[in-house]
């Protein structure tokens, strides 16, 4: 099933969804002795992969992390293909002085944004979406 392309249909229904916890960027050389069911996502790069997790597994582990960060979850499902979602939505939490890390994956679009920011990111995401 594709998901939706038309920006203004994925702006009307994009539905911010602020999943629980603390989560945390951390960084690792290989995965060999990790256990992946503590990783909510993990991306291979050049320098190594990079993990995101649960702030308490990180400490239980031990893991270096710089920032703690809310994950927002746009709730559409929105095309791997769709053209401008991205812009739209980094703009707006950018015009509110909102920093984010933005992953795209096969259905939705996850937004990690410093925890301070929580509340304030879901209500401009919330604006943005009317």
């Amino acid at each position: 099933m594709n998901g939706e392309k038309d920006l203004a249909k994925l702006l009307k229904s994009m539905k911010p969804k602020h999943n629980p916890g603390d989560y945390v960027f951390c960084t690792l050389g290989n995965l060999e002795n990790f256990d992946l069911t503590n990783v909510e996502m993990f991306f291979k790069e050049e320098e190594g992969f990079t993990i995101i997790i649960k702030k308490e597994i990180a400490e239980r582990l031990h893991l270096e992390y710089s920032v703690i960060m809310s994950w927002i979850t746009l709730t559409v499902h929105s095309s791997l293909e769709a053209v401008g979602l991205t812009a739209a939505f980094s703009k707006a939490l950018s015009e509110n002085d909102i920093s984010c890390n933005v992953i795209a994956a096969y259905y939705h679009d996850h937004i990690f944004i410093n925890k301070k920011d929580t509340e304030k990111a879901i209500g401009v995401l919330t604006k943005l979406s009317e």
